[in-house]
C-alpha cells in the first residue's frame, strides 16, 4: 500500500486576498513525529501570516514498494508518480531532512532521483534541516543547495537549520532559528507572491481545514527509525 501525500492545510489566510501559494513538503524523515516536521510547521505557520497557503506533504519513507523498487521514472506506479508530479508542480517547494552521516538519506535522495531533470527550473525551493549539533548546518550548503543547482532550481538564499538542543520534544523553541526563518522568508516576501497559483481566497476568508489523515503506512526500518532519534 503506498502513502497518500498529507493535505497539511488549505489555509487562505485570514487577512490577505489573492492567489493562495502552493507548497509542498519533501519530508525525508522516517518519524512520524519528527524534529524535522516541528522545524518546517513554524515555517509554514510564518507563511500563513504572509499569504494565503495550500500545502502538502510527501513522506518519503512512507511511499512503499512503488517507490523503494523503482529504479528511473518509468518504473514508478500511478500514485507515485501522482506525488512526483506534485512536488514538480509545486509553487515553493520546502526541501526537509535529517542529517545522517553528514549528508541527507538516501530515500530523500532517491526521491529526487526520479524528478524529471528539468522539472525544478527556476522552482523556488526552501532548504531545511535537523541534526544533533551545529556542526551539521554544513549539510545546507554542501550537500542540499549543490543537489537543486543540478536542477537549475531557485534555492532561497536564506536556508534553516536546526540542533537537537534547539527543540523541547519536537516543539522548536530557540529565537534565534525562528528569527532566520522570518529572515528568509522576508527576503523572498515578493517573489512568494508572485509565484502563488493557487485558488483565489476572498480577502476575509477564514481559516479553512483542509486537513486530511496521514496515511497509516508503516515506515521502512524500526531500527533505522531509532538512529535518527526523531530528528
Amino acid at each position: 500500500m503506498t502513502g497518500a501525500p498529507t493535505v497539511i492545510d488549505a489555509e487562505r489566510g485570514a487577512h490577505t486576498a489573492g492567489a493562495a501559494l502552493r507548497v509542498v513538503v519533501v519530508n525525508g524523515s522516517p518519524s512520524q513525529k519528527s524534529k524535522t516536521m516541528g522545524l518546517v510547521e513554524v515555517v509554514l505557520d510564518a507563511l500563513r501570516t504572509m499569504l494565503p497557503v495550500e500545502a502538502s506533504q510527501v513522506d518519503v519513507y512512507r511511499l512503499g514498494q512503488g517507490f523503494t523498487g523503482a529504479t528511473e521514472r518509468d518504473d514508478v506506479t500511478p500514485e507515485i508518480e501522482g506525488m512526483l508530479r506534485l512536488a514538480e508542480n509545486a509553487d515553493l517547494l520546502i526541501a526537509a531532512t535529517p542529517v545522517y552521516r553528514g549528508s541527507y538519506p538516501g530515500m530523500f535522495k532517491h526521491f529526487f532521483d526520479l524528478i524529471d531533470q528539468y522539472a525544478l527550473a527556476n522552482k523556488l525551493v526552501l532548504l531545511a534541516a535537523t541534526g544533533g549539533g551545529d556542526h551539521h548546518a554544513l549539510v545546507l550548503e554542501h550537500a542540499l543547495r549543490p543537489l537543486f543547482a543540478f536542477f537549475q532550481a531557485l534555492t532561497v538564499p536564506v536556508a534553516i537549520f536546526a540542533s537537537a538542543g534547539d527543540f523541547d520534544g519536537v516543539t522548536l523553541l530557540n529565537p534565534r532559528v525562528h528569527g532566520r526563518i522570518e529572515m528568509a522568508l522576508a527576503d523572498v516576501t515578493d517573489l512568494l507572491k508572485a509565484r502563488a497559483t493557487g485558488a483565489q481566497a476572498p480577502a476575509d476568508a477564514g481559516t479553512g481545514d483542509g486537513t486530511s489523515p496521514s496515511s497509516d503506512h508503516k515506515s521502512r526500518g524500526p531500527a533505522a527509525r531509532k538512529q535518527y532519534d526523531a530528528a
